[in-house]
């Protein structure tokens, strides 16, 4: 295998159903079908998940006239529902898991303790971060990158809908370049848009490189963790 010790970030997005509801429990039997192998494997597998598909505290202001403070604080506590959904998908799959906080909730899910999820890595764990890094005006990437920092996470893979890095938005421009490999300077100078500066930052400073791989494609989690070549790299 390539990686021994993984953070994946999931962006709240992605739990969100084609109807509209919140949480499509069709795409968490997707993901944890998707994990297993790499758990079977013997991968220690970390998560950050965001809150998008419940609330996302940058459109606090503007959709329902809330501070972001108190927006950004509502975001954190829908990335925790998102995690304690996880958390049940993957058990369900056979695969254990305990979802982790960085704001004390302690009837539903246990405070972040960075011994104790090393711990739970080391026996086998998934282990599911929620509540971002427990402070307002920090994103869910920023919160992947400290926290994958933290546990010593060889590799942070940003799992999205596109293969990889672009050059601009695949989606809207026809002539997008893919990028296979960049440096994070490259990103940050070019505002390629990998993750927010901070969480570029954190990754530059201890030397994480960040996969961007894209999560709808069957098999590319595996791939990303197992071999080399899949998707984008930022190093």
């Amino acid at each position: 295998m390539v990686y021994k010790r993984v953070l994946l970030k999931i962006s709240g997005e992605a739990l969100l159903a084609h109807d509209g509801k919140p949480i499509d429990q069709g795409f968490l039997t997707y993901l944890s079908k998707e994990i297993k192998p790499v758990f079977d494997a013997g991968v220690q597998i970390a998560i950050v998940v965001g809150g998008g598909n419940i609330f996302r505290g940058l459109n606090a202001n503007t959709e329902t006239g809330l501070d972001r403070v108190t927006g950004d604080h509502m975001g954190m506590l829908g990335t925790v529902i998102n995690s304690l959904a996880l958390k049940a998908a993957f058990e369900a799959h056979g695969m254990p898991a305990r979802a982790m906080t960085a704001i004390e909730i302690n009837k539903v899910a246990e405070p972040f303790i960075r011994g104790k999820a090393l711990r739970h890595l080391e026996k086998g764990r998934i282990v599911i971060f929620g509540a971002g890094t427990g402070n307002p005006y920090f994103t869910t990437d920023t919160a992947a990158a400290l926290r994958a920092a933290e546990i010593g996470a060889e590799v942070l893979i940003k799992a999205t809908k596109v293969d990889g890095l672009y050059d601009k938005d695949p989606a809207k421009f026809k002539d997008a370049v893919f990028i296979e490999k960049t440096t994070y300077q490259d990103a940050i100078s070019r505002k390629l848009r990998v993750m927010d500066m901070t969480a570029l930052s954190l990754c530059e400073e201890n030397r994480l490189p960040i996969k961007i791989l894209n999560i709808f494609k069957e098999g590319n989690i595996y791939r990303g963790v197992m071999e080399e070549g899949t998707g984008s790299l930022v190093s």
